[in-house]
């Protein structure tokens, strides 16, 4: 079967942001296929089922931040409401952020099959991403005990060298001369 939207484009939408791996409202709306306004009405009528761990909205900071590293600049927010008001070409409205958990729970309130297979590859995706950091962890778990092996080998390995040093070195007291001394 092949699939609705491909994993590489969905892992580029998920962003870590306040400690949480996410996705933004602006690209859920995208992938769903529907407009950010209905999305986040949608959500808005089913307020319980997103607590503050599911979802939530980030400062003008955060969004600037996003902008400035091409994340959401040329994005489709026209249809959320770009103002070209004194502040230029700028967001009107700041984005939500979807937690893996929040992104579930989009599929129950979006009920069409595009919103299943996008939210089922989005949930393969979040699970991807989880095994790759889960092998970064271990790697850099065995790397650093590998670093302390071979620091304790470097010490080891400069205590042969001083001894060494020390046994080709001349000997600290002077020779006696040969002969008779009155």
């Amino acid at each position: 079967m092949s699939e609705i939207v491909p994993h590489e484009v969905i892992e580029n939408k998920i962003f870590f942001i306040r400690g949480h791996k996410v996705m933004l409202s602006i690209h859920l709306a995208s992938l769903y296929g529907v407009e950010i306004r209905a999305l986040i009405q949608a959500v808005k009528r089913n307020a319980k089922r997103f607590p503050n761990d599911f979802m939530f909205q980030l400062t003008w900071d955060e969004t600037e931040s996003l902008r400035s590293q091409f994340v959401i600049l040329n994005d489709p927010i026209g249809r959320q409401g770009v103002t070209n008001s004194k502040r230029g070409k700028h967001l009107k409205y700041l984005p939500y952020a979807f937690t893996e958990q929040g992104v579930a729970m989009l599929s129950s309130i979006l009920n069409s099959e595009r919103a299943i297979q996008v939210n089922i590859a989005i949930m393969r995706a979040f699970v991807k991403l989880r095994e790759i950091l889960s092998t970064h962890k271990e790697l850099a778990h065995k790397l650093k005990e590998l670093e302390g092996k071979i620091e304790k080998h470097d010490e080891e390995i400069v205590a042969i060298f001083d001894a060494i040093r020390q046994l080709m070195a001349p000997p600290e007291t002077p020779k006696r001369k040969i002969g008779f001394y009155p």
